[in-house]
């Protein structure tokens, strides 16, 4: 990249929505045998909050997100409610609230729709799984139009569904969610928007969101990071991130 055209890493615009930090990464690193991912990310995600992790594809931002679920040895410090995370189990990650709907899905394609979202909640209480069941339900209405069809015979779009709902089946307090946006088409991807947007509205979490849909991101976003190549090269607000040429210029269109 020539020297014109590569961004400018001095201090970020903003840091911090002020509230207190659910996870907090510091000079997090991350390496596949010779191969550098991950180079001392510094990022902050805040109760209530929904926080982009934005950028190109091989940036970093799965390896993130699977470094924050306790699935990757990392060097520097990732900490969950205080908490660091190499130092726990995962299961005990996921009983403290942290869900992670990864890129892949993972659903189990010959089992229903309905038993893959009631696997969600397998370590709730019952009352508390019907809950949630209906609440899935009310959001994404087409899984309970297909309730009893098998996972693996479902659009692309229904199984992201699927996946998110399965993923709010476990009450999150942290929900990761990987690429949701991930080859799907536009309607589909105004329904995952639409379903966002309700969840913020009538039982608010906190979300990181990685996403190479940077439209999509900022759609969303109460904050943002820009990863490339392993390193934060922006943080900001979306209204921060809108002025920066670089950003408009490269992901913006312009």
């Amino acid at each position: 990249m020539s020297t014109d055209t590569t961004p400018d890493t001095d201090e970020p615009t903003s840091t911090s929505g002020g509230g207190d930090d659910l996870l907090r990464a510091t000079d997090l690193r991350v390496s596949y045998g010779q191969v550098t991912a991950l180079r001392g990310i510094d990022l902050n995600v805040e109760e209530g909050e929904i926080i982009g992790l934005i950028g190109p594809n091989g940036a970093g931002k799965t390896t993130f997100a699977n470094t924050i679920s306790g699935f990757l040895d990392y060097d520097g410090s990732a900490t969950y409610r205080g908490e660091e995370v190499a130092e726990r189990e995962q299961i005990d990650l996921v009983e403290e609230g942290m869900i992670h709907c990864t890129e892949k899905r993972d659903l189990f394609g010959f089992m229903s729709v309905e038993d893959n979202l009631e696997l969600g909640s397998y370590r709730r209480a019952e009352d508390v799984m019907e809950e949630r069941l209906e609440f899935v339900y009310d959001l994404f209405p087409r899984l309970e139009e297909r309730k009893n069809q098998n996972a693996r015979s479902m659009s692309g779009g229904e199984q992201q569904m699927l996946a998110i709902g399965r993923a709010l089946m476990g009450d999150p307090d942290l929900l990761i969610l990987d690429e949701p946006t991930l080859g799907l088409a536009p309607v589909i991807l105004d329904d995952i928007s639409r379903g966002i947007d309700r969840i913020m509205e009538e039982d608010p979490i906190t979300i990181l969101l990685t996403e190479q849909n940077v439209t999509f991101a900022f759609k969303h976003s109460d904050r943002l990071y820009l990863l490339e190549n392993g390193e934060v090269v922006r943080t900001g607000t979306p209204n921060e991130l809108k002025g920066d040429d670089y950003i408009r210029e490269s992901y913006l269109g312009g």
